[in-house]
């Protein structure tokens, strides 16, 4: 099973850039897609999830009306598209999935509660 994040880049403030996890070894089915974040020197930040059954998402107050997940299970891919990007968005963006089915609202943006991980893909904002 591996999950590969890509699409980070250079960006201006105020620019967009679309965030792509595509998985091998499992199919999108039932499992819970999430985001999450790390800036130097601070700890793992989730940022949104989405369930690949029903589509449901769920996103960090940090990030709401701004960033947008979606999944195209036909490419085994989730996306994130992250709009009006500010210089505190610059991160290592990484894709995590439930595979084990565990995943509720409330343990969701608890990194350990994933089984697998991305690479990440760096993201900077210029202010």
């Amino acid at each position: 099973v591996q999950l590969q994040a890509s699409g980070g880049g250079l960006v201006q403030s105020g620019g967009s850039l679309r965030l792509s996890c595509a998985a091998s070894g499992f199919t999108y089915d039932h499992q819970v897609i999430g985001w999450f974040r790390q800036a130097p020197g601070k700890e793992r930040e989730w940022i949104s999830s989405i369930n690949s059954y029903d589509s449901s998402t769920y996103y960090a107050d940090s990030v709401k009306g701004r960033f947008s997940i979606s999944r195209d299970n036909a490419r085994n891919t989730v996306y994130l598209q992250m709009n009006r990007l500010e210089h505190e968005d610059t991160a290592v963006y990484y894709c995590a999935a439930d595979y084990t089915y565990k995943i509720t609202t409330t343990n969701m943006p608890v990194p350990g509660t994933y089984d697998f991980w991305g690479q990440g893909t760096q993201v900077t904002v210029s202010s």
